[in-house]
């Protein structure tokens, strides 16, 4: 049994027992939450899709840590203006664990 999630502005697909990293999420680390934004549901009953979001259907998720990801750069530079700035940048991330995906 799989279903497709959607969580700060991105999908994902999920099976109970994967990991996933996806933006932070408020909560404490070892808390339980609940995703309520489910697109998608493939079990034993066959696929249903939401129209846009699959009424009743909730995926269960456990906190396993917060964290941030590898630096990046970010270098601006205008030619022959003597203009360059650079910036770092990391994006905060939640890492969960799937307990269980439940349909109406």
């Amino acid at each position: 049994m799989y279903a497709i999630i959607e969580t700060g502005g991105k999908q994902y697909r999920v099976e109970s027992g994967s990991l996933l990293q996806v933006a932070t999420l408020e909560g404490d680390v070892g808390s339980t939450i609940e995703l309520d934004q489910v697109r998608l549901v493939h079990g034993d009953g066959g696929v249903v899709i939401g129209q846009p979001l699959v009424k009743g259907a909730k995926v269960t998720a456990e906190i396993v840590r917060h964290g941030r990801t590898r630096s990046i750069t970010v270098f601006k530079k205008k030619r022959r203006k003597n203009y360059r700035r650079t910036r770092g940048h990391r994006q905060g991330f939640t890492s969960l664990r799937i307990t269980g995906i439940a349909t109406a």
